[in-house]
């Protein structure tokens, strides 16, 4: 895929710049010359909610088994904490290494194949984990899990089956079902293992698959061409770029932080409600639901206080402050019901903030048409994290028993405030995608040359293969009429 870039400075050293997907949709972030008068045709509707499905309950499969799995290990053959720490966090090892190969695959052979190996994989993981009768079992289950990462192949998919100007509507609906997955499945699972035990969850996650497959062949459209899109495809030229630029490592390093204490958390919390609290695994729902519905209420004033003051580094320390609070609460307080109730609380309200703007913030600190590569290499960092987490959680409460898997957490949490208190004061930039009526290679560089020349226009890039071009611009200086002039160049 040929692409060329210019920029007012150099490629490889961006502005930093702000939201654009989750949190600009949820809080309406849109300047008016990115608006598209044009809602989701019939087709795209389809695409975006059957994608949607598909993702939230193949995440739902996988998030269940957070909040129930170290109480049920502990008492497998063979189990140790470090082992049942593993356990949690394997699928994000094998999730991260296969989400880009899994993405290029889909290329080749078709996207809804892939999907479909994919989903017949973590079908056979779940199986094996059901199925398993040592802790080495549900090892190789989760992994199985995880192998089967179609997170690339969704999206790419969805960029075939909908029209520019709507892209960002629908990855923004997909990646939305994740955090529904991840609240729903905290909520069942405790309530599920009373009733059918992990092994039951295993084997609901083995059917879900069953739902998943006939809603992609039969209610999902086929794609009439295979888009390359620069901001959904990862593209390897754009790697190293990608790693040495300071701002997005920063956000990389945070999402690594954020998912490595979320399954560390998960490692020891289960355990304490049981063996501190009282509280039998069955009955943790009764913590969960109304920690987690107070901490979506509390979130939101974070959310609008980053939007209407345009203080997203502020909020991200603040947030990061409160998941410290809870840890070093958890680490260092006597261990019963309240305190786990407040601990958990604190953590939720900034763990949930921090997951709405991640995405949408790295999106829009990604150069002019690669945020395709940018989010593939974050997602990576992301499921590193989690791997690292379980790792490291199930290890520390080993080693030093809860309140050493707590503190430890606090430390690497700590140590991502002290990123984000020294990272520069975002500029708010915002994307825009111009479609090339009649697209040359020759001309790429001149026509750069002068639409980075006009106010307001930051950075840019030509996708001669696909006719588009990718610029980011200062809202407060850029007059979208200013495009008119081109003749070939229209808003997408």
């Amino acid at each position: 895929m040929q692409s060329i870039c210019r920029s007012r400075s150099t490629c490889g050293n961006r502005p930093f710049s702000l939201p654009e997907t989750a949190t600009r949709n949820v809080l309406s972030v849109f300047s008016p010359m990115s608006r598209s008068s044009n809602a989701l045709n019939a087709s795209e509707r389809r695409a975006v909610v059957s994608l949607a499905l598909i993702f939230a309950l193949r995440m739902l499969g996988l998030f269940m088994i957070l909040p129930v799995l170290s109480v049920f290990a502990r008492d497998m053959p063979e189990s140790t904490p470090a082992l049942a720490g593993l356990a949690m966090g394997i699928y994000g090892l094998t999730q991260a290494i296969l989400q880009i190969p899994f993405g290029y695959f889909s290329d080749r052979v078709g996207r809804k194949r892939v999907i479909t190996i994919g989903l017949v994989i973590f079908m056979l993981g779940s199986i094996v984990a059901a199925l398993a009768d040592t802790i080495y079992g549900v090892i190789a289950g989760r992994a199985l899990q995880g192998a089967g990462a179609i997170a690339a192949a969704v999206l790419a998919l969805a960029a075939d089956l909908t029209r520019e100007q709507q892209r960002t509507k629908a990855t923004a609906t997909i990646g939305a079902s994740i955090g529904v997955a991840f609240l729903a499945a905290l909520m069942l699972a405790p309530v599920l293992e009373g009733w059918i035990g992990v092994a039951g969850i295993f084997w609901i996650t083995a059917g879900l698959p069953a739902l998943m497959l006939p809603v992609l062949w039969w209610w999902t459209p086929d794609p009439v061409r295979v888009r390359r899109d620069a901001d959904v495809v990862f593209n390897r030229a754009l790697f190293g770029r990608i790693l040495r630029h300071p701002q997005l490592i920063r956000f990389d390093l945070g999402i690594f932080a954020l998912h490595l204490s979320l399954t560390s958390f998960f490692v020891v919390v289960p355990l304490q409600l049981v063996d501190t609290a009282g509280l039998p695994s069955n009955a943790h729902w009764k913590i969960y639901v109304p920690v987690l519905v107070l901490s979506v209420v509390g979130m939101l004033p974070l959310l609008i206080h980053a939007h209407r003051k345009n203080r997203y580094r502020e909020t991200m320390a603040i947030a990061i402050a409160l998941m410290v609070l809870a840890e070093l609460a958890f680490g260092t307080l006597p261990a019963g019901i309240w305190t786990i109730a407040g601990g958990l609380w604190l953590y939720f309200v900034g763990f949930n903030a921090l997951e709405a703007m991640l995405p949408s913030l790295i999106s829009r600190v990604a150069p002019a048409g690669t945020k395709g590569t940018v989010l593939g290499v974050y997602n990576t960092f992301e499921f590193a994290g989690i791997f690292v987490g379980g790792l490291l959680g199930g290890w520390a409460y080993g080693a030093f028993g809860a309140a050493g898997a707590y503190l430890l957490t606090a430390v690497v949490l700590g140590a991502w405030l002290v990123l984000v208190l020294t990272a520069p004061n975002p500029k708010l930039l915002n994307s825009i995608t111009l479609v090339w009526s009649s697209p040359a290679g020759s001309e790429a560089d001149r026509l750069l040359a002068r639409l980075t020349a006009l106010p307001g226009v930051e950075d840019g890039t030509a996708v001669v293969a696909e006719g588009l071009v990718y610029l980011k611009v200062d809202p407060g200086s850029f007059d979208p009429a200013s495009v008119d002039r081109f003749e070939n160049l229209s808003l997408a």
